[in-house]
């Protein structure tokens, strides 16, 4: 028997350029040591990943480290969505790094290799075919992380969010590992594709008491990554405490990851109508909780994170439907996973344009701040606050937004096939609650300004129209693109 396995590098380019971006920042901060030459470089890197991810994942589906038909790494339309995604949210973030950074408060070579190593971790877990790439793949997103949220000299909220994000990502990662134990004790296979092969030609498999705690504990492990209620706790604070362009990471990149690996197992490994009502119930109280307790927040960022928890749950949603029969066609299957897949991408987009339009009308370094420090914000910076606005109204699903729009027809319109009309009637509900805090924000950005407020976002005091304006500009203009051509990243979302 032949041991020896032949390795496809072309399908490993795209982590062989995130993990190469890495190791050169590294060293360019240690014989160059200059500032500007480590971004440089970082955002080169990322750049390239993106480019390379998206002319790899153009022709056929490329699979390596296979034994027989299972394979660890499968290189495909949606792993090359995911990696260019992740790619480009790292250029963006490093962009609105950039006056903090600038400010001395963060060491910069540090801060672009952690970037650097966890946007690593992105790009291989759209590609992973196996529990263990998956786990490995998240945990290597996650772990710079830790660091990350802290990184910031003198700032105790800083260190609290860190300690706080730390301690629940060790839980949510011993939930996972013990899910994939217990998976593997029962099935004695651990790639996803040869999981969900067994388990649907064994139903004797699905009825051991085993199988359900192992389905159960994988499912909360991955909850926890994407801050799905009830394991949202360490959301809000842990954003709010972390640098404003950390905590934009932590909503898209991080986020976007944890809803890759969960929509990987419930496709391709975990039996539909044992993790369909978990997730349409997971769905509804994530997307109501998100929602209501957004309405009582002052902070911007607390803000934006419960708003992040709320689209986590419309996210969700469609997958909701593989509790009932007629959502587990063969059709009804595949429309919601590329309306969860699609309407993720349109979320992440639109929320690290939000981010950007925080960071473009504060100090630079500072907090996100409260609503009442944006209020007028438009009278000053016109354009900063109206790319703000966009990004919020397409969160909330109304037009100019037209990538959000599509993002909310999409997941009705997967629940209506896959006869989940409840479920898309709970979706409806929560995008009407959800206006009235992402249209108070919007209405104060061009809200007078009261005598007694602080000149927080006065000109004087937002010295950050460069490199952050440039990455405010990008993304609107990517979030405008997305509303006129959608289908693409459906189309893609599908593959």
């Amino acid at each position: 028997m032949n041991v020896v396995q032949s390795v496809d590098s072309v399908a490993l380019l795209p982590a062989y350029l995130a993990a190469g971006t890495a190791v050169l920042v590294l060293i360019t901060d240690l014989l160059v040591a200059r500032p500007r030459a480590t971004i440089a470089v970082a955002a080169l890197g990322a750049l390239g990943t993106a480019v390379g991810s998206a002319l790899v994942g153009a022709g056929a589906e490329r699979r390596t480290f296979c034994v027989g038909a299972d394979c660890s790494w499968i290189f495909g339309g949606r792993a090359a969505l995911v990696a260019v995604v992740v790619g480009l949210i790292t250029v963006g973030v490093l962009g609105l790094s950039v006056p903090a950074l600038r400010s001395g408060r963060s060491p910069v070579g540090e801060y672009a290799f952690l970037l650097a190593c966890s946007m690593t971790g992105g790009v291989v877990l759209g590609a992973a075919g196996d529990l263990i790439t998956l786990i490995v793949a998240l945990e290597t997103l996650t772990l710079p992380l830790y660091v990350l949220v802290g990184l910031r000299r003198g700032s105790l909220a800083s260190a609290e969010a860190a300690v706080t994000f730390f301690v629940v990502s060790v839980v949510a990662t011993t939930l996972t590992l013990l899910g994939a134990a217990l998976l593997y004790a029962v099935t004695g296979g651990l790639h996803l594709d040869r999981l969900g092969a067994l388990l649907a030609e064994q139903p004797e498999l699905r009825d051991l008491p085993l199988t359900t705690a192992a389905v159960a504990v994988l499912l909360v492990g991955l909850a926890f990554k994407v801050a799905a209620v009830p394991f949202h706790a360490w959301a809000p604070s842990t954003y709010d405490g972390a640098p404003l362009p950390v905590a934009a990471y932590l909503s898209t990149a991080s986020k976007l990851g944890g809803l890759v690996a969960l929509l990987a197992v419930v496709q391709r490994a975990l039996p539909a109508d044992q993790t369909g009502p978990v997730l349409a119930l997971l769905a509804v109280l994530t997307m109501t909780v998100g929602n209501l307790v957004a309405l009582r927040q002052r902070r911007t960022v607390r803000l934006l994170a419960w708003s992040s928890v709320a689209q986590a749950g419309y996210i969700l949603a469609p997958l909701g439907a593989l509790a009932l029969a007629a959502g587990r066609t063969d059709e009804a299957r595949s429309a919601a996973y590329a309306a969860a897949m699609a309407y993720a991408v349109f979320f992440v987009v639109l929320e690290l344009a939000a981010f950007a339009g925080v960071t473009a009308l504060r100090p630079a370094g500072a907090d996100g701040g409260t609503l009442d420090d944006l209020r007028g914000a438009a009278r000053r910076h016109p354009w900063r606050a109206a790319a703000f606005g966009l990004a919020l109204v397409g969160l909330a699903g109304l037009p100019p937004g037209l990538a959000g729009l599509f993002a909310k027809v999409t997941v009705v319109r997967a629940l209506l096939d896959g006869g989940a009309a409840w479920l898309a009637l709970v979706v409806a509900l929560n995008a009407v609650i959800g206006l009235a805090y992402y249209l108070r924000v919007t209405a104060a950005l061009w809200a007078p300004t009261p005598l007694a407020a602080p000149n927080v976002g006065g000109a004087a005091a937002v010295p950050v129209v460069g490199v952050v304006g440039v990455v405010l500009a990008v993304v609107t203009v990517a979030t405008v693109v997305l509303g006129v051509a959608p289908q693409l990243v459906l189309d893609l979302a599908g593959r």
